[in-house]
């Protein structure tokens, strides 16, 4: 499973949302000033999960999206299926399982991966935005640090190793 830059701006803008969630719509343009997002990019994001029935757009003055839900009823994995598909490192789960059942040679290495893949689901389906929020910094410290980000252009909340980098500790 790998979540692609798309993966991560969905999880950012749907995290702001529910930190105002109670505050109603929510202008696309402070969503991406908040996050520290590219606003174009965005307006796609937010079509695409307006269509998945995630979020939902409200017109006029106070207008902007909402999550259509409360947080505590959108998983993660709803987010990341959406923005990048399958969690499983090749394909879904029904395709590792056919793998397992005709492929004996390789069978154990397609438990493993099948292993992995249950695990990642259990914890993205059992978190929900309304858990990230609850495990979060508070709204003061976060807007104090988002606003350094802003001041520093610092586009990614935090730094992520590239495929083929490892850690060496």
């Amino acid at each position: 499973m790998k979540v692609s830059q798309k993966g991560l701006y969905a999880l950012q803008a749907m995290m702001m949302l529910t930190r105002r969630y109670q505050e109603g719509a929510i202008r696309i343009r402070d969503i991406a000033y908040e996050e520290n997002l590219p606003e174009k990019f965005l307006e796609l994001i937010l079509l695409e999960m307006k269509n998945a029935r995630l979020v939902e757009s409200v017109r006029g003055a106070k207008g902007g999206y909402r999550l259509r839900r409360p947080p505590s009823e959108i998983a993660l994995s709803e987010i990341i299926r959406l923005m990048d598909g399958p969690l499983a490192p090749f394909g879904d789960a029904d395709q590792l399982r056919s793998l397992i059942n005709r492929d004996e040679e390789h069978r154990t290495l397609y438990k493993v991966f099948l292993d992995v893949r249950d695990s990642a689901a259990k914890i993205l389906e059992g978190t929900t935005l309304a858990d990230l929020i609850a495990r979060g910094p508070s709204n003061a410290a976060r807007s104090k640090a988002g606003k350094k980000k802003r001041a520093e252009g610092n586009l990614l909340p935090i730094a992520m190793p590239s495929a083929g980098q490892q850690g060496h500790d």
